[in-house]
């Protein structure tokens, strides 16, 4: 098969159904770049591990730093501004709330034309409704605060009841069990199409909620605090052959990007919103800490089981060796500390339905190892996620590294090349490059220019420089082929290209605003 799909792709020969690959399309939430154990992690993972050990790893991919956009431009191919699906300029209507243009259709009608079946289970976060999207089952959970008893979550757009607590429910299992369940229909009454899988977990995303069993297995390993477990992943990740980059170091004045000070009392004495020495903290705030971090730890084992059981049933269906497996994350891990939904309760066990935790600055500045920042920011922390590739019938490397820079703009250019289908004619032009070069094999000097802008935040990446600043602050200038800790700043040597890339970056977010401006 990988040769009749190389040959059709070269030759641009038209493919049948029957000789495309299945594709899984695996999305975790807030997910940090050394979370998994191929990318440095003790956190258990070995179905993820397993999928590296028999494919590819990517160690410059990138996501936008937040939920909804990553979203929008996995799915469309567009960065989000240009889709309103993050906020545009000039446009009261763009961001969150933003409604994609007509021109920006979704992947599932992208692949309609080559035959394929869409599914859809787990987050959603895009404009209007799955089966809107071209998917043709969903289940949409869109209430992840509540991980036991979800008020609010469809079926084929159909709203649910809610679901009671004690039911036995959880989201990450449930999300696998409705996955499961449409692969099942469609091994049975749509055998002879391929079909696109979109498994969008929740976790591990905030409230911190995990299956006691599950926690068991983490409750006494973040005692160490969290200075002893960055440095042992990033000891692992130079052993695992990771580039070495330089670490940042510990921004101990940088907090959560939103602050709720009423939330902070909510949580008790337990909680620190910096990222403070682990020989600082009382021994109340080192427990309680431990356990978050066991909480999170717990959250992502649980998820990498139950990918697990999807990979299981496809190899059972004979159908995994002709299955494109990608595993990423929309965000890098979060520093946030809020409260919301039902609320916390300081005397429940913590993970429980009644607690509601958030990692804090001081867990995802271990998770985003060995990068600097967190989610929402544009730093390489905010930005960069793990890129697992998995085809057993297309892709012949085993366990391989990939270094060539690549973002979720790059996804769709990448499926419809492997599909055989023609976005010569796409208008607006895709602005990502299909990566299916470097499925065989790296090409680490590709000259790259990439997009970043969210919440204030900005960046500008142009080979190896990478220009980025915070909201309200002024630009930095890093050469991330060697130091994506950004830890030395070069724009006083180099004000020239400051100013270069800095009009090159108003440049591309102008041409968004007037991408987004068509109408309708």
């Amino acid at each position: 098969m990988r040769l009749l799909l190389a040959l059709a792709i070269v030759l641009c020969l038209p493919l049948r159904a029957a000789d495309l690959p299945n594709i899984l399309l695996v999305l975790a939430d807030d997910l940090g770049f050394s979370d998994p154990g191929c990318y440095g992690g003790e956190i258990r993972t070995p179905v993820v591990d397993r999928l590296a050990a028999g494919g590819l790893s990517f160690t410059q991919f990138y996501n936008t730093g937040r939920c909804w956009p990553t979203r929008a431009a996995l799915l469309t191919g567009h960065y989000a501004q240009a889709v309103r699906r993050d906020r545009t300029e000039g446009l009261p209507r763009s961001g969150a709330r933003g409604r994609r243009p007509s021109w920006a259709p979704l992947l599932p009608h992208l692949l309609e034309s080559a035959g394929y079946r869409s599914y859809h289970a787990g987050k959603w976060h895009i404009d209007g409704t799955p089966l809107e999207g071209g998917f043709h089952r969903s289940y949409h959970l869109r209430d992840q605060g509540r991980f036991f008893s979800p008020q609010v979550h469809w079926e084929d757009d159909r709203r649910l009841p809610p679901v009671e607590r004690g039911s036995g429910y959880y989201a990450t299992t449930a999300i696998a069990d409705h996955a499961l369940r449409m692969l099942d229909e469609h091994a049975a009454r749509h055998a002879g199409r391929p079909f696109l899988l979109h498994l969008a977990f929740t976790a591990p995303h905030f409230p911190l909620h995990a299956l006691q069993g599950d926690l068991a297995r983490w409750r006494d390993r973040y005692r160490e605090g969290w200075e002893v477990l960055r440095d042992q992943r990033r000891s692992r990740q130079i052993s695992l052959g990771l580039p070495s980059w330089t670490l940042s170091p510990v921004e101990r004045d940088l907090g959560p990007p939103y602050r709720f000070p009423d939330h902070l009392e909510q949580l008790g004495a337990g909680e620190v919103d910096r990222p403070r020495r682990w020989e600082t903290l009382t021994p109340e705030q080192q427990s309680f800490q431990a356990a978050k971090m066991a909480l999170h730890a717990a959250m992502i084992d649980r998820m990498d089981r139950e990918l697990g059981r999807v990979i299981d049933r496809l190899e059972a269906m004979d159908m995994l060796q002709d299955t494109l497996v990608l595993f990423l994350s929309d965000n890098g891990a979060s520093a946030e500390i809020m409260v919301r939904d039902d609320g916390h309760d300081p005397r429940a066990p913590p993970g429980s339905p009644d607690s509601y935790l958030c990692l804090g600055p001081g867990w995802s500045t271990v998770c985003n190892t060995p990068f600097r920042r967190h989610k929402t920011w544009v730093h390489e922390g905010g930005i960069a996620t793990p890129l697992v590739v998995s085809w057993p019938a297309g892709i012949a490397a085993r366990g391989e590294l990939r270094h060539v820079p690549g973002h979720v703009i790059d996804i769709v250019p990448t499926l419809l090349e492997i599909t055989g289908i023609d976005s010569r004619g796409t208008d607006p032009a895709l602005p990502g490059i299909s990566l299916l070069p470097a499925f065989g094999a790296d090409r680490p000097g590709l000259h790259r220019e990439l997009f970043w802008a969210h919440d204030g935040h900005r960046a500008l990446r142009q080979g190896d420089w990478k220009l980025v600043a915070a909201r309200d602050a002024a630009w930095e200038l890093y050469r991330v082929g060697t130091d994506r800790g950004e830890t030395l700043d070069l724009a006083p040597d180099h004000p020239e290209r400051v100013v270069a890339m800095a009009a090159r970056w108003r440049e591309m977010m102008d041409s968004f605003a007037r991408l987004a401006a068509q109408s309708p």
